[in-house]
């Protein structure tokens, strides 16, 4: 029988589409948007190829059907053929047995819990989450991706809400710093066009390449990676000094503003755009923008955290905005992510009477180390256990990665719906379902939205979801299956918080118009107070600074594309597996389009072909995020050359920070290489 069915994309993208799925028999045979009146408006009656094709990934011919356990000794190279089927209960205590042991041997710091159920809806990794905290395990921190913008927020506007995507139709300027909307968050981009068109908006792209939305731009500033405070500064100090700063709004409703601006004054515009690599005309004319241009809404992306400098970009750049006062009106603000506005309390989650013991915690950066005991005062790793990611492909350290994985003393564990990367070195895989055979919750963080995600079909084989494998494991630990109750609906009815939508339908959708920052929602911090902070003296950065980057090498970056925006979909639909060059650092190195080149550092090398395309600026050079092994010759892909150094806030990780040489396969290195630089080499080593 064939039907339509309607649920919510809970996928690492900030715009959690409502989704129309076309069910035949029990399989799924078309995705689409859903048109209805109670869809998420943010979905605009289309969503993304990626998703649009997603059938492939629920019937993969790579999609784990049953429990396996390894049968072979550990391969750099093993496929399914090192494993056995097993079922649920073997499974399941097999794991059990090694975690009791592991932590009897050597602590529970030697069980790491690798969770990172992005790609997933509220409960997804929530029970799971809770295991591992009973038992005492570490709390393994997100500093992969988010944590440090997200810590900028916290530090300079503390609980106040994003402004809402929505009200970008009333700008009059939109800059957009740092993100790339037409590889996600697409649907931000008909909000952009009618800003435009509609209300004659101007539209600034501050990135390194010439994106999508930085090729339809009236200004893009194509900034050298890393210099996103130099530029905020010196945007700062042009406003004070030209008398463009709002001296009122900075009164009423900011604190640190004098630190800041005295800061700012290190970088004059000549100054700046030497450091930018830039004219100092496009800074000015930005300058100008921003005095001129009433209301006006920055869309700060997460592509200014992933570099050395990145916490100092982040405060710098939102800083800006308040000294420029953008606040207070429809159209105006910062518009950046929406999570935690939900009416959710996953605490409640959380059995009633039993106390949280104190737990370490460990930066997902450090996970590499950890596995191996190179990390003063913790134990070489006993049991790893990865639900909801890929580390081999996509975690920093990946040369580390890949030789600690094939310790058989380390006992590994993935949860997955495929055969990944990360996978091939386990020792018991899980069969994970997908977002269309569970039922959850799905809240945006690009959008005030928080939907239901209903099953669409059965699971397929025997997979099962996070929490349902939470459940069994700590059913198998002693812990109790009421504890571990997995019922989506129950976990619902828990964690929502008010009682006069507790039970209502979803979509739930804030009107319109209602997140008007310094308005309807306000900075909050400890204490009280509710006054912007742009010096923090508590802060491990109190103020940014700038370091800059060495000469040598050229700047890689790894970013999100149309078919990739983690390894997730790169197992059916990747992008070309291509570096991308600018033509001048081509002729300085005799290489031309659809050459074989080498791309190498001290840290590793891979072997891919070059387009010259004039996307990224000079200096710069870009490989699609999320790509596979098996998509290079040698089995590293473009993380193996990432440094293992983290920013200057929250410890983010450096994914944009790499310096790279290339070269014409089989040819002698041109010119200087990354290893000119001893203390770029310690940098990226320590």
């Amino acid at each position: 029988m064939r039907h339509v069915l309607t649920t919510a994309c809970p996928l690492d993208c900030p715009d959690s589409c409502t989704l129309a799925v076309t069910v035949d028999d029990g399989r799924i045979v078309d995705i689409d948007a859903d048109t209805s009146p109670t869809a998420n408006p943010f979905t605009q009656g289309y969503i993304c190829k990626k998703v649009k094709h997603q059938a492939k990934r629920v019937y993969s011919p790579e999609r784990i059907l049953t429990p396996m356990i390894r049968t072979a000794a550990k391969s750099e190279r093993d496929g399914v053929e090192a494993f056995r089927p097993a079922t649920w209960d073997e499974a399941m205590t097999l794991v059990a047995d090694r975690i009791c042991v592991g932590i009897e041997r050597s602590g529970t710091d030697s069980v790491l819990p690798y969770l990172y159920s992005s790609s997933a809806g509220v409960f997804a990794s929530a029970r799971t989450s809770q295991l591992f905290e009973r038992l005492g395990c570490p709390d393994i921190t997100h500093t992969i991706c988010a944590a440090t913008v997200g810590a900028a927020w916290d530090q300079v506007y503390g609980s106040m809400l994003s402004a809402d995507p929505f009200d970008l139709v009333h700008s009059k300027l939109v800059v957009i710093w740092g993100a790339n909307p037409n590889a996600s968050n697409t649907h931000l981009i008909p909000l952009l066009t009618k800003a435009v068109k509609d209300n004659g908006a101007t539209l600034v792209v501050i990135d390194p390449r010439r994106t999508g939305v930085a090729a339809r731009a009236d200004l893009h500033l194509p900034i050298r990676p890393g210099t996103d405070a130099v530029l905020a500064y010196a945007l700062t100090a042009w406003l004070v000094d030209h008398e463009h700063a709002a001296t009122d709004f900075i009164a009423d409703h900011v604190d640190g503003a004098d630190a800041f601006i005295a800061a700012s004054r290190e970088w004059t515009i000549e100054r700046a755009a030497a450091e930018c690599d830039v004219d100092a005309a496009a800074i000015v004319q930005l300058a100008e923008l921003i005095a001129g241009s009433s209301p006006s809404m920055l869309r700060l992306g997460w592509g200014l955290e992933r570099n050395r400098n990145g916490g100092s970009g982040c405060i710098a750049a939102i800083s800006m905005w308040a000294i420029a006062g953008h606040f207070g009106q429809r159209g105006s603000g910062i518009l950046c992510s929406t999570s935690g506005t939900a009416p959710l309390d996953m605490s409640r989650v959380w059995p009633v009477g039993v106390p949280r013991a104190p737990r370490d915690e460990l930066s997902m950066n450090d996970v590499g180390l950890a596995l191996d005991g190179r990390l003063d005062g913790r134990p070489r790793a006993e049991v790893l256990f990865v639900q909801g990611a890929n580390p081999v492909a996509t975690a920093m350290d990946q040369a580390v990665w890949l030789s600690v994985l094939q310790r058989d003393d380390l006992f590994t564990v993935v949860h997955d719906q495929v055969f990944t990367d990360t996978a091939a070195f386990a020792d018991v895989i899980l069969p994970a379902t997908t977002s269309f055979e569970i039922s959850d919750l799905v809240n945006s963080y690009g959008s005030f939205s928080l939907q239901r995600a209903d099953a669409i079909i059965d699971p397929v084989g025997e997979s099962r979801s996070n929490d349902e494998v939470a459940a069994a494991l700590a059913v198998a630990l002693g812990f109790t299956a009421e504890e571990f109750d997995p019922d989506p609906a129950r976990l619902a009815e828990l964690v929502r918080t008010d009682p006069e939508t507790a039970n209502a339908s979803l979509p739930a959708i804030r009107a319109e118009g209602t997140t008007i920052q310094f308005v309807d929602t306000l900075p909050g911090f400890a204490g009280g107070s509710v006054r912007a902070r742009l010096h923090d003296t508590s802060s491990e950065l109190p103020l940014p600074r700038h370091i800059s980057a060495p000469e040598a090498g050229l700047t890689l970056l790894t970013p999100s594309t149309s078919r990739t925006i983690n390894s997730m979909f790169a197992d059916f639909d990747p992008p070309e597996i291509a570096v991308s060059l600018n033509a001048v650092d081509a002729a300085a190195r005799d290489i031309t389009d659809g050459d074989v080149v080498r791309v190498f550092n001290v840290l590793g090398e891979i072997e891919l072909v070059a387009r010259i395309d004039g996307v990224a600026r000079p200096g710069v050079v870009s490989i699609p995020k999320g790509l596979w092994r098996r998509h290079f010759g040698n089995g590293n892909t473009s993380n193996v050359l990432i440094p293992r150094g983290v920013n200057d806030l929250a410890g983010g990780a450096c994914f944009n920070d790499a310096r790279v040489e290339i070269e014409r396969s089989g040819v002698a290195a041109i010119g200087a290489t990354v290893e000119a630089s001893a203390r770029e080499k310690s940098w990226q080593t320590a």
